[in-house]
């Protein structure tokens, strides 16, 4: 009788999955270390050759004509997918403990910020316990993916589990908390759509990204470590 063989996720796919994941992990450790040293070359205005090496390394797609106004911030690097023509302004805080695609010709403003992680409503189930006794934050998270051809305003945040339809437009210092369709203007805390916009002959298409495959081959691996 042949033994069964029990599949154990790790910490990373646990993420991914929006499953509870221990934040200690080395694997996450190590990618979190690499935006850390990477982030001040990208932030660095002053040498464009140098600052267009260190965006192709950290990032895991990077589109073509992709234009990063300032300084950014981010956690995971490899997370995140830009697609082609993306414009993202300064001061953008991209908190992707899971992945943020972005289509095509999406325009970021300044003070944008994603946020991917979420802790549970009930205060008695945010903090664990580990076998020495000790506390730890229970977190999960959430992907974040935008269409094509969508403009997000100034100061506005996005939670984690949205998706961003195509030809959007975000009013300044919205707070997207649910799906936004297709062809539509949302304002406002939480965002509700004020407006029908016409439907766009789309040029590009969303990059549809499983979150398994987007971080296994070993093209991705190596810019993980």
């Amino acid at each position: 009788m042949k033994e069964a063989i029990i599949m154990t996720k790790t910490e990373h796919e646990k993420l991914l999955a929006g499953e509870e994941y221990d934040y200690r992990d080395l694997e996450l450790r190590k990618m979190i270390a690499k935006a850390h040293r990477l982030m001040p070359v990208i932030n660095d205005l002053s040498d464009l050759e140098k600052r267009q090496t260190a965006i192709n390394d950290l990032f895991g797609h990077v589109g073509e004509g992709l234009t990063i106004n300032g300084k950014i911030d981010v956690l995971y690097g490899n997370h995140i997918s830009f697609c082609d023509n993306d414009f993202i302004n300064d001061n953008v805080r991209f908190q992707n403990s899971n992945l943020i695609t972005l289509g095509d010709r999406v325009i970021i403003a300044p003070d944008v910020k994603f946020y991917c992680g979420e802790h549970a409503i009930d205060a008695t189930k945010r903090w664990g316990t580990y076998e020495n006794g000790q506390k730890y934050l229970i977190s999960f998270t959430g992907p974040i993916s935008v269409g094509n051809d969508v403009w997000i305003g100034g100061n506005v945040t996005i939670i984690g589990g949205v998706h961003i339809g195509n030809n959007v437009i975000i009013g300044a210092g919205a707070v997207v908390t649910k799906d936004v369709p297709d062809n539509t203007v949302v304002v406002g805390i939480p965002a509700k759509k004020i407006k029908d916009l016409k439907p766009l002959n789309q040029r590009g298409k969303i990059m549809k990204i499983d979150a398994f495959a987007h971080i296994l081959p070993p093209h991705f691996y190596q810019k993980m470590l």
